[in-house]
């Protein structure tokens, strides 16, 4: 079945199908829903926000980077994989980066939104939730924030990370569930929380993907407009004004529910996966200056 983040993207659906979904957004007898939920559950709709993979198509050493593959454990015992990549020997190492990416895929397919962090001194690790890549487990909403929080554990107790700046970096899923992991969690050295393309509420999101459909579906526990005020951190947000799969609107809520300290970037032109390489990457300079000041 198709995610609603899937649907969104513009992933090809035959015409009967995309027909199918339209009648499931209006769902005005709640008819539809209810055989939904003969299906998937009383709360299946959340399962629709993941679409993970498997394979991967790319290593950073297609990249020309060097890069350590890793296991570690969530709290709950599921074992995860991720990439340790080392700042590039030609700078300076500045700090550590954790990312966490997007609801598509596995870590293949997300290099290109972190290999320029490398380049300018940060080490970065990337890892896969469970159930996607070689993370064993399957995707649950508790259960990727355990795993975020498991890869803050690991990271900071590296010898070359322990003791140093670290940083948290989230793409659009990836961010709901990084604020809600840090907000719950203490993570030493934390120094600043950043999203990109993040939605406010998972709600919010079904309804605007799904209409009456989604509302049905979809419930809102550990949405990150719930515990952005937590954070122990300064917040950057960074949002396309033109993203088509996360609407701006969606961002400002999540911003204006955060307490002071926070930044937000409004990209002009951005879309969901290019704010950053726009015009030359023109807001990653100020990422790396905002970055700079923590």
């Amino acid at each position: 079945m198709l995610s609603f983040f899937a649907i969104a993207q513009g992933q090809q659906m035959p015409a009967e199908m995309a027909q199918l979904f339209e009648t499931l957004r209006k769902d005005e007898s709640g008819n539809l829903t209810m055989m939904a939920r003969a299906m998937l559950g009383e709360n299946g709709g959340n399962k629709l926000f993941y679409f993970p993979t498997r394979n991967s198509p790319y290593t950073p050493k297609r990249y020309g980077r060097t890069f350590e593959d890793v296991t570690f454990s969530a709290a709950d015992g599921t074992q995860l994989h991720g990439w340790f990549i080392p700042a590039a020997k030609k700078v300076k190492t500045l700090g550590t980066v954790v990312f966490s990416h997007g609801n598509t895929g596995s870590l293949g397919y997300h290099i290109g939104f972190i290999d320029w962090m490398i380049d300018a001194g940060y080490n970065v690790m990337m890892y896969d939730y469970r159930g996607f890549g070689k993370s064993t487990g399957s995707p649950t909403r508790a259960g990727l924030i355990s795993d975020a929080q498991a890869a803050f554990t690991y990271t900071n107790a590296r010898p070359d990370v322990a003791g140093k700046k670290l940083f948290s970096y989230g793409h659009s899923l990836g961010g709901a569930k990084s604020i809600v992991a840090v907000s719950t969690a203490k993570i030493p050295n934390l120094r600043g929380v950043m999203t990109e393309g993040t939605f406010a509420s998972y709600q919010g999101m079904a309804v605007h993907l799904a209409g009456n459909f989604g509302h049905n579906m979809v419930t809102d526990e550990l949405a990150p407009k719930d515990h952005i005020a937590k954070l122990p951190a300064p917040l950057l947000i960074i949002h396309g004004i033109d993203d088509e799969v996360v609407p701006i609107q969606q961002g400002r809520e999540l911003f204006a529910a955060a307490i002071p300290r926070k930044t937000l970037f409004e990209v002009k032109g951005g879309h969901h996966g290019d704010s950053m390489s726009i015009n030359q990457g023109a807001y990653r300079k100020k990422v790396l200056e905002w970055m700079s000041k923590l």
